[in-house]
């Protein structure tokens, strides 16, 4: 089993911990997008989007390229798509738990 510093584990995790930022991964799923793409899709402010941009970059999830004066943001990698596929199928089996689970809300 590798070892895995926890620490960056629970970082890593905190990307996939706010509703923004799972709408902004979804977005970006599928075709890179800009920073206007992505806030007009969510029907969001640039500031509140740019703001959780750099935290899904911080968290290793999606890269930025440049092209011009557009920066073009997609994840990181397949596995992170897989990732998301995967949350998919287990929430799926877990929904009704979920929903009864009074201690996180939000």
């Amino acid at each position: 089993m590798l070892k895995v510093d926890l620490d960056m584990k629970v970082k890593f995790l905190h990307g996939f911990a706010h509703k923004t930022r799972i709408q902004i991964l979804e977005c970006i799923k599928e075709k890179e997008k800009t920073v206007s793409h992505i806030v007009d899709a969510l029907n969001g402010n640039q500031s509140n989007i740019s703001q959780h941009l750099a935290c899904l970059k911080g968290c290793g999830l999606i890269v930025g390229r440049q092209d011009g004066k557009y920066t073009y943001y997609s994840l990181r990698n397949q596995q992170i798509k897989e990732l998301l596929n995967m949350f998919d199928v287990v929430f799926e089996q877990v929904e009704s738990d979920v929903a009864c689970c009074d201690r996180h809300i939000g």
